[in-house]
């Protein structure tokens, strides 16, 4: 995974760009009818059910337009919130908000979403040993952000990108010409750059499962879209070997069938790429 230091310099990247992309040269709807000197008062109103998030990301965001900017927050990220619920108030130059305010909005409404929709997942997962991961299929720029508010409604993430983890999957085994030769191949290329990542293995059979288990160094085996009789049996024989994850397809209405056989995690785009946002506003008030 990538370090807190990563992280953090993906999140400037994100606000500076999104900033960039909406002011450019001016937000001149507001320049040209508040006075420079003004100061107003807003709040976060929540129009919806669900888990909050974003709250950490919006301070970030008013604080990068403007350092003067103060925030009272009720509602801290991951709580449930309900309709007519207030998150925050934030105060300051008036101009200075409403240049924050559409990303802030754009980011906690999807924010909110996922971690939404994540809280759901692992609920489901109560009682289990079984954790829910997200993928890579996130919306392009943002990918912080949307694996952040996994984190926030309780799930976990898979690696952050192509460069922290090592994920063989089924195009990369039938190129380099088998199970065997992918990862023995992989192997010699990290000892050559001295990179200490983790290696998954995607599994398309329990044949399959069996000559990755012939393999040392193998962290986790992905256990691609099988029936529930497979993936017990593909759990018993990886055992303690190495961890197990499985993926392809699961809902809400299979998710517990499949944890029930036993695998340490799940993995679901459906977190990221298929929600619908929470609907929150930013209210001036006096």
């Amino acid at each position: 995974m990538i370090s807190e230091a990563q992280f953090e310099k993906e999140l400037e990247l994100i606000i500076k760009n999104a900033i960039r992309e909406d002011i450019g040269d001016g937000d001149h709807t507001s320049l040209s009818c508040i006075p420079d000197d003004a100061l107003g008062k807003a709040e976060l109103l929540v129009k919806d059910d669900g888990i909050i998030g974003g709250v950490t990301f919006a301070e970030q965001v008013f604080h990068y337009v403007d350092r003067d900017l103060q925030i009272e927050t009720f509602i801290n990220d991951g709580e449930k919130v309900k309709y007519g619920d207030i998150v925050f108030n934030v105060s300051g130059k008036s101009q200075s908000i409403l240049m924050a305010e559409r990303l802030i909005l754009n980011a906690m409404q999807r924010m909110s979403a996922i971690a939404t929709k994540t809280a759901f997942f692992a609920d489901l997962l109560k009682g289990t040993k079984t954790k829910i991961l997200d993928t890579r299929k996130t919306t392009p720029g943002i990918r912080a952000l949307e694996k952040w508010a996994v984190k926030i409604g309780g799930g976990e993430n898979h690696r952050f990108a192509l460069y922290d983890m090592v994920m063989i999957k089924d195009n990369h085994i039938d190129f380099a010409g088998g199970i065997t030769a992918a990862i023995t191949k992989t192997k010699k290329y990290l000892a050559s750059k001295k990179l200490d990542i983790k290696i998954i293995v995607e599994a398309r059979s329990l044949e399959e499962i069996e000559e990755i288990l012939c393999n040392e160094g193998v962290y986790r085996i992905l256990i691609d879209n099988f029936n529930y009789e497979d993936t017990r049996r593909a759990v018993a024989l990886i055992g303690d070997t190495c961890l197990t994850e499985s993926s392809g397809g699961i809902n809400e209405d299979t998710i517990r069938k499949y944890a029930d056989c036993g695998v340490n995690y799940i993995s679901s785009g459906a977190l990221t790429h298929s929600v619908y946002n929470l609907d929150l506003s930013l209210k001036a008030i006096g």
